[in-house]
Formats: C-alpha cells, sequence, structure tokens
C-alpha cells in the first residue's frame, strides 16, 4: 500500500481550501498586510497556483468576505421561542464571538480594507445589515415596518457596529456588559419612539409583555427608575 502521497484537490476544493485560509489569516491582521505568498505558503502550494484559482487577493479577499458574511448573517438567526429580550440577549452573544474571532477582518471591513468601496464588498455588508434587519422585524411580529420602527432597528444595527468596533480597540468594556447594554439600548431606542408615535408604544408594550423579572428589559425599566429615586 502506497503512504505519504498527497491526495490532490479538485478545482472548487482547492477554491474553498483557499478561502479557509485567507479568511484565516484576514481574522488575524488586517488583510492589507496578509500577502499573497502567505497564503500560498499556509495553504501549503505555490504563488502562481494560488493566482490560478483567483485573479489576484481583491477576488480572493472577496470571496473570503462572502463566507464570513454568510457566517455573520447566521448569527441573527434565533428560534422565536421565549422572551424577547432574552433571544436578542442569545443573538448578541453569537454577534460578539463572530466579532472576537474575526476582530481585524471585521474591522477592516467596516473602517477600509482592500475591496471596501467596491460593489461587491457593498453588496456584502449590506446583505447582513439586511437580514440581521429582517430578523429583527420577525421577532417583533412585523411584516412590514414602519418609518419609526425602521429607523429605530436600522439605527440599533448601527450602533452595534459602532459598538463592536470601538470595544476591538482595547477591549476596556467587559464583552459581556456590553452584549446587555446593546439589548438595553435596542428597548431605549423603541421606548423614545414610543413617546411619538401610538403605534411603536403598542409595540413596545408587546414587546415587554412576556418580559421576566429579570429579562434585560425589565431590568432597565427599574435602573432607570431607581436613578430618579
Amino acid at each position: 500500500m502506497r503512504t505519504g502521497v498527497r491526495r490532490r484537490m479538485g478545482v472548487e476544493e482547492r477554491r474553498q481550501q483557499l478561502i479557509g485560509v485567507a479568511l484565516e489569516l484576514f481574522s488575524q491582521r488586517s488583510p492589507d498586510e496578509v500577502s499573497i505568498d502567505e497564503i500560498a505558503a499556509a495553504a501549503g502550494i505555490s504563488r502562481p497556483l494560488v493566482y490560478h484559482y483567483f485573479p489576484g487577493k481583491l477576488s480572493l479577499y472577496e470571496a473570503a468576505l462572502k463566507r464570513a458574511s454568510e457566517d455573520l448573517a447566521s448569527r441573527f438567526d434565533e428560534p422565536h421561542e421565549g422572551p424577547l429580550g432574552a433571544r436578542l440577549l442569545r443573538v448578541m452573544g453569537r454577534y460578539f464571538d463572530f466579532v472576537d474571532e474575526h476582530g481585524p477582518g471585521f474591522s477592516a471591513l467596516l473602517r477600509g480594507g482592500p475591496a471596501v468601496g467596491s460593489s461587491a464588498t457593498n453588496a456584502l455588508i449590506d446583505s447582513v445589515r439586511q437580514a440581521a434587519y429582517d430578523q429583527i422585524l420577525s421577532h417583533l411580529g412585523v411584516t412590514e415596518a414602519s418609518p419609526r420602527l425602521e429607523l429605530v432597528v436600522r439605527s440599533w444595527i448601527s450602533l452595534a457596529e459602532s459598538t463592536a468596533l470601538i470595544w476591538l480597540e482595547g477591549r476596556r468594556v467587559p464583552r459581556a456588559e456590553l452584549e446587555v447594554q446593546l439589548v438595553h439600548d435596542f428597548a431605549a431606542l423603541a421606548a423614545v419612539s414610543a413617546v411619538h408615535d401610538e403605534d411603536m408604544a403598542e409595540l413596545l408594550r408587546a414587546m415587554v409583555k412576556d418580559e421576566p423579572a429579570d429579562g434585560p428589559f425589565v431590568v432597565l425599566a427599574g435602573r432607570l427608575i431607581a436613578l430618579g429615586s
């Protein structure tokens, strides 16, 4: 029996391997700092062979970004069971898992990197934001958002992105605290909007209706009341 013979990968299998290797490297450092030579070495192939599968680093980055964006979008998937506050808290936990695992790549994507500004990259970023938006509406039991609700949800998604980017700079605030704070932020945005709109007020009442005493929405309300006493 022959041993030590490396199996030759098919075209698609090799492409997927290179995407995985590139994503791992991009997760450790900004994509600007990762060379094709490093990707080739990590994959165990030659530099020219990388170019056989991808025209250049930009196309490989976009392919890795596509995989990462699909992964990030999936973090917003959550069973429609239990109180909304607890569901959002689990979503934030998975969101920060991704941010923690792909820190430099996540930061490069949102702040600037080799593919930022391209139509492909912008479409991928928008697809993640839209997936998050659709998931939140689904958990609220809404099929078509009012202008005020759309403003609340999209503002919250932007806030989550900004919070994650700032946290990556030095992790100066405990991650678990930020996850809870972002859930509180969602409730606060909804509450401010509810002051100005009866439909939002009704939605807010539905949000907190099944919250337990130790749920994040109830805890926030209690702390706010305590501040005024």
